[in-house]
């Protein structure tokens, strides 16, 4: 996995997490997209040095948001000209009906919507 760049949302906890460590001891540089930055900034120090790779970096985005993904893909995209692995880790469960800002139900907007536009957004550089 040198020289590979690989994108996980939903990367400081669970499967995520996992995956992030397990790609991490196979030196892959890899993007850790979640919405809580605190939390994911002490996940990737503790996998930096558990796995000596320290090409694991913290990137902030809010799935339930169209704009942030929008954002966000623009920033990875000044960063990185390639993504070769793209993980659409990331998901929710909601036992009320919530919305998202742009008035989809947020579970169907977080789960599939979000990751569907990220993707369609990271085509370009997807190798």
């Amino acid at each position: 996995m040198k020289d590979k760049i690989v994108l996980i949302t939903g990367a400081n906890r669970g499967i995520g997490k996992e995956t992030t460590r397990a790609l991490a001891k196979k030196g892959a540089t890899i993007i850790m997209v979640c919405r809580n930055l605190g939390k994911s900034k002490s996940v990737c120090e503790m996998i930096q040095t558990e796995s000596k790779n320290p090409n694991i970096k913290v990137m902030k985005l809010d799935l339930a948001s169209l704009k942030s993904i929008r954002n966000f893909t623009q920033e990875f995209t000044a960063s990185y000209q390639k993504l070769n692995v793209l993980i659409n880790n990331a998901g929710i469960f909601c036992m009320k009906r919530e919305e998202t800002e742009e008035g989809f139900e947020k579970m169907m907007g977080v789960n599939h919507l979000g990751h569907f536009l990220l993707t369609c957004e990271l085509l370009p550089i997807l190798e």
